[in-house]
């Protein structure tokens, strides 16, 4: 019993494989057959898919065989190989499995405000409406030097030197004979000492005169304002009149910074903007500093343009000559951007892609303006919100190049209807 039965089951499994078999043998041979009772819709070029028709053949611009496009494919598959009204000339197709093999990435046009940093080279200098001069109004003599050598601080009143001026001394004694007359002739009182006041005589000093009687005879120069001596030339009895330089005081509580800017960034660059100095030691904070002054004309042989930076300096870390980086930045104005990559530029003209979706690229002509950092905006050609190449850009510019050379060298010039002659008998 169990061997007529392993007998029946034996020729069972060698009649299926025999029906199998000739159903594989005749789908290979014809192969037409195993698409019977499927509905074609029309016909594509495989490398170029907006050309169609509505029989088999052979695409004459590229000699390529037409394939089918059935209307079981599905709705979204017939969609995306049947090209729409609305795509416009020029645009290509390349589907999603050759993007992903030749690495195409998106990105999309963004509307926003761009931050551009700006850096260059500064160099500290001393702010020259914090200079100072020690002059005296009076002819006279040194007699004693109270700041004796350069780089000294010294704070507002303290005593410099002292001078010997015979001219002074006869003023103080006329001003002691008028204060005797003082009740008689007020006048000539009030005019002497108007006279000492002119020459930087003290009110107090003045006074002391009046007290004590007897005049002074050096009087005291004192400092002008706060800061360190950069220049002295004052010397012990030394004679000076009113134009000698005795000292130069500088406060450096506030430097200068001039930057070297060069002429295709200060365009980007105003007075009043901020700006950051930084230091090349590791672990110093930068200052902060804002652009006061930009220089009208350009270097002929570096071609920078000088920009003045004023900037505290109350720690007495920035020294005059002292070489300091500078940074400016600001936000621009909300414009469009795309990564840089995402714009082809040959030079005469800036290229990018746009994704119209299904696969459809189009290569639109667009303006590129200022760079910032990774990315570029785009003054004309594109609308926020639209998805572009952003990666492998040349890769299908070639596509494009090439679909155009085929079109333009080796096929005949098309017909008024657009599907007249494209495989139609």
């Amino acid at each position: 019993m169990v061997i007529k039965f392993l007998k029946a089951l034996s020729v069972l499994v060698f009649l299926v494989a025999v029906f199998a078999g000739g159903y594989v043998v005749r789908a290979v041979k014809h192969p037409a057959a195993a698409t019977i009772g499927r509905r074609i819709l029309f016909y594509v070029d495989p490398m170029h898919p907006a050309y169609t028709a509505e029989k088999p053949g052979v695409a004459p611009d590229c000699g390529m065989r037409l394939e089918p496009v059935y209307a079981d494919d599905g709705t979204t598959s017939a969609q995306s190989r049947k090209p729409e009204s609305t795509v416009p000339p020029g645009a290509i197709r390349i589907s999603p499995e050759r993007q992903q093999l030749i690495g195409v990435r998106f990105a999309t046009v963004e509307m926003g405000a761009a931050t551009r940093t700006i850096r260059a080279v500064g160099r500290v200098a001393v702010d020259e409406t914090r200079v100072g001069h020690v002059h005296t109004r009076i002819e006279g003599w040194i007699e004693s030097v109270f700041v004796d050598f350069t780089g000294d601080a010294v704070k507002k009143g303290d005593p410099m030197l002292t001078i010997y001026s015979p001219e002074m001394l006869a003023s103080e004694e006329e001003l002691l004979l008028a204060a005797r007359a003082r009740e008689v002739m007020p006048s000539l009182f009030d005019a002497a000492r108007r006279r000492l006041q002119l020459w930087d005589l003290s009110e107090d000093q003045i006074q002391q005169v009046i007290r004590s009687g007897q005049p002074i005879r050096s009087i005291n120069v004192h400092a002008p304002m706060d800061g360190f001596v950069t220049e002295r030339k004052a010397f012990p009895n030394q004679r000076v009149t009113p134009d000698s330089d005795l000292y130069t005081i500088t406060d450096f509580s506030r430097v200068w910074i001039v930057a070297d800017v060069f002429e295709s960034d200060v365009t980007a660059i105003k007075a009043g903007d901020p700006a950051y100095v930084i230091f090349a030691s590791a672990g110093v904070p930068s200052v902060a500093a804002k652009v006061n002054y930009i220089q009208p004309q350009v270097d002929p042989v570096t071609r920078t343009l000088k920009v003045r930076l004023d900037a505290n300096n109350a720690a007495m870390r920035m020294k005059p000559e002292m070489f300091v980086n500078v940074e400016f930045g600001g936000e621009t104005p909300p414009q469009l951007t795309v990564p840089v990559e995402a714009v082809l530029d040959t030079g005469d003209r800036q290229t990018v892609f746009v994704d119209l979706g299904n696969g459809y690229l189009q290569p639109r002509q667009v303006v590129a303006g200022e760079r910032f950092g990774d990315r570029v905006t785009i003054t004309r050609g594109l609308a926020a919100g639209e998805r572009v190449v952003s990666s492998g850009t040349f890769l299908i510019d070639s596509e494009s190049q090439l679909k155009a050379a085929t079109n333009g060298m080796g096929a005949p010039q098309p017909p008024a209807n657009p599907h007249a002659g494209h495989g139609r008998d």
